[in-house]
């Protein structure tokens, strides 16, 4: 009786056991996402993208980060952003604008136009899915990890606004049409190992916040394409979601109780230090240069918290006399603290008299010349290529229409020499990088703390 009991029991036990290897195998599929870019010098990465990458601005921004956080690494960044692009467009052109730069990594910031500025349409959305689908597997196949990017924020209420005339229902959705396209992004790249970047969320909740306050705040004011502050919140989203290197640097020192005084630090190094009787001096040799942005993006540092969040440098001195300490860099006084805030930390990163802060500016305000100039012209000649790709494409779907075919013509003729000036505006690009290399080496700074009187 007993024996015919237990064989229930011992079923059950099998087919869990069974059921649990199975579950083991499947999980052993499971491929993780890309936790951080790991970068090594000469590395490339590719910013792939419509009008909104064309803006010229988060790529900017980000290349800022990388130009100032890793001075002694020289990665080649490529913006390939194309007003109006879709990703059949990015196909197009994948040949010469992006597998031309033999990219490690590949941002993906498409989809405002693929979705059609309409409510959500299943055909639009697999046309979208088939063409994202068959870019991914063109970056896979040159060995690029493609990182997918949500596309951004469509701000209804800014749309409600403007002056321009637009269906009432495609204002109401279009924003929803792209969170849903965003969320298929994040299922592949979650599936697939690659990596992956939050552009909408924060667009939003910020906008969000910001509204309680402000009922006509808006950082996209034509409702699709950020202006400069929006385009600091998707650059540190990219940092971000990238686990790139979000602490600039960190000195600890203490006097100690009659020994010698101690310091830890990290992102450089100390050196000469010394206590006297009115304050502390030491030598301080960075390895990197605060995350600073233009003059009419600084706002959305602020909203981010840019500098506390993703470029602290902190100073932390222990054992001061009560009273009050002014902070001397290379003999630019840059603050007054007591001694009570400094054995808390003071933070540096966003204070404009200091020497580094100044030195990464420079390079912000030339990587901004870059851009506007050789990095536009570069967009300008791809923009021409993709009327003529899209052109070429009616023609061939449409051969006897003789219109298409005059079309053509002119195009072919106005692409004609785009080797060459792409060359042309690589290089001119390339020499405002050399002097930015030349900007952003941090140097040894001179610290000096010295009480004051009160």
């Amino acid at each position: 009786m007993r024996t015919i009991l237990l064989l229930p029991v011992l079923f059950a036990c099998s087919l869990f056991a069974l059921t649990s290897a199975s579950a083991q195998e499947e999980a052993a599929k499971f491929r993780a996402p890309l936790p951080k870019l790991e970068l090594v010098d000469g590395d490339s990465i590719v910013f792939l993208g419509d009008s909104i990458t064309h803006q010229c601005l988060y790529t900017q921004y980000v290349e800022d980060y990388f130009y100032t956080r890793f001075p002694h690494m020289r990665l080649k960044l490529h913006n390939a952003g194309v007003g109006g692009a879709r990703a059949w467009d990015a196909l197009a052109r994948f040949d010469d604008d992006v597998a031309a730069y033999k990219p490690k990594y590949v941002t993906i910031l498409l989809g405002m136009n693929d979705g059609s500025y309409r409510p959500y349409d299943e055909t639009v959305f697999q046309t979208y899915r088939q063409d994202m689908t068959e870019l991914i597997g063109r970056l896979q196949s040159i060995d690029a990890t493609p990182i997918p990017m949500t596309p951004t924020m469509f701000d209804s209420r800014a749309a409600r606004m403007g002056n321009r005339k637009r269906d009432s229902e495609a204002v109401l959705l279009y924003n929803s049409v792209l969170a849903y396209y965003g969320t298929w992004l994040r299922e592949v790249a979650q599936q697939e190992g690659f990596g992956f970047v939050d552009m909408w969320s924060p667009l939003n909740n910020i906008t969000l916040q910001q509204r309680k306050t402000n009922p006509d705040f808006t950082m996209i004011r034509d409702a699709v394409h950020p202006g400069p502050v929006g385009q600091v919140v998707m650059a540190t989203a990219i940092v971000s979601d990238l686990g790139l290197q979000r602490q600039l640097s960190n000195i600890r020192i203490s006097a100690g109780d009659g020994d010698e005084p101690t310091v830890r630090a990290s992102g450089g190094e100390v050196s000469d230090l010394e206590f006297t009787e009115d304050g502390v001096s030491f030598t301080w040799a960075a390895k990197g240069l605060p995350w600073v942005v233009p003059e009419d993006a600084r706002e959305g540092a602020k909203l981010t918290r840019l500098g506390h969040r993703l470029s602290r440098e902190a100073l932390e001195v222990h054992g001061l006399p009560a009273g009050r300490y002014t902070l001397t860099i290379d003999d630019v006084e840059v603050g007054t603290w007591s001694a009570d805030a400094l054995a808390r930390h003071i933070e540096l990163q966003e204070n404009a008299k200091t020497p580094q802060y100044q030195q990464a500016a420079a390079v912000a305000s030339l990587n901004k010349q870059r851009n506007e100039g050789p990095v536009r012209s570069l967009r300008g000649e791809w923009s021409q290529f993709q009327r003529y790709a899209r052109t070429q494409r009616s023609a061939k779907e449409n051969p006897d229409n003789d219109q298409l075919a005059r079309q053509l013509a002119a195009l072919e003729e106005r692409i004609s020499g785009m080797d060459e000036r792409v060359a042309k505006f690589n290089e001119q690009a390339k020499e405002f990088e050399d002097q930015i290399f030349e900007v952003n080496q941090p140097q040894p700074r001179r610290y000096v703390l010295r009480r004051v009187e009160k």
